[in-house]
């Protein structure tokens, strides 16, 4: 497994909140993430405790003008309507557009030539497509990586969102990423929380994989909530520093450690 360059990991938060966005990035998040994905999505997560934001082009404006830092965008997947929405982010300020669903090469080079270099291009990998098409995809210019655990096991027809975690999967998408492309998977929250798998694990996952950023998200939110977000969140992104610098014997315990709690985790789900 290559190292990352990085010794901690840039979080982006989820967020819409003008206010909440500038505090996060005072207190280090790297950027901000403004959501715009929902065509058939709640359809296509039906049954699963995932969530769909309602996301506007004026929240992005919002947040846009609330900080400096990095501002994402997660546009829908790659459709009649791709264009007008790139362009539209575009328009308003994102730094970066996020591609989710992603199938084929082709939908990246499309998207690719709306952005035409005004902005940068980051993928979603979370279809069983683009994992077996992950080495095309990432030889074109895109900004980051992003293994989507939710959809992923989805459309893979699986039960736990971890599984890719401990099945060669997300190493394996991992792997074809080119060095110097930032490369993440999951979401933190405080060390000492998160369920059922706990965010020490993952963090000491993330920092195995050498992933370089990840996304704060739903249980972020609530697990914080009337804390400090100074305080709060360089702890979580600390937390992957101190994995890495770890002994090699305690990264490996971490691992097993996760594998043996997936593994229980599919055999409760299955009785």
């Amino acid at each position: 497994m290559r190292p990352s360059r990085h010794r901690g990991i840039d979080a982006f938060v989820f967020t819409v909140d003008p206010a909440f966005a500038g505090a996060a990035v005072r207190a280090g998040a790297a950027g901000v993430i403004v959501d715009w994905e929902r065509r058939g999505k709640r359809e296509r997560q039906a049954g699963v405790d995932t969530q769909v934001n309602s996301d506007t082009a004026a929240d992005l404006a919002r947040v846009r003008e609330a900080t400096p830092g990095t501002v994402l965008c997660r546009v829908n997947g790659w459709g009649a309507w791709s264009e007008a929405e790139i362009q539209r982010a575009v328009a308003l300020g994102a730094d970066e557009v996020l591609l989710p669903m992603v199938r084929r090469p082709e939908e990246v080079d499309a998207a690719l030539a709306v952005v035409d270099g005004r902005c940068r291009l980051g993928i979603l990998v979370e279809t069983t497509e683009a994992v077996r098409r992950v080495e095309q995809l990432v030889r074109r210019p895109v900004s980051r990586v992003y293994v989507g655990l939710n959809d992923l096991m989805i459309d893979r027809g699986g039960r736990n969102l971890f599984s890719a975690l401990v099945d060669g999967t997300v190493e394996e998408v991992r792997a074809a990423v080119p060095r110097g492309t930032p490369f993440g998977v999951a979401g933190l929250t405080l060390p000492e929380a998160g369920r059922p798998v706990p965010s020490r694990l993952l963090a000491a996952e993330l920092a195995r994989l050498g992933a370089s950023f990840t996304f704060l998200r739903r249980s972020f939110h609530a697990d914080i909530a009337n804390r400090d977000l100074g305080v709060e969140l360089p702890r979580i992104t600390g937390a992957v520093a101190a994995a890495r610098s770890r002994p090699h014997c305690e990264q490996e315990a971490d691992r097993a450690e996760l594998v043996a709690l997936v593994d229980d985790l599919l055999v409760d789900e299955a009785v």
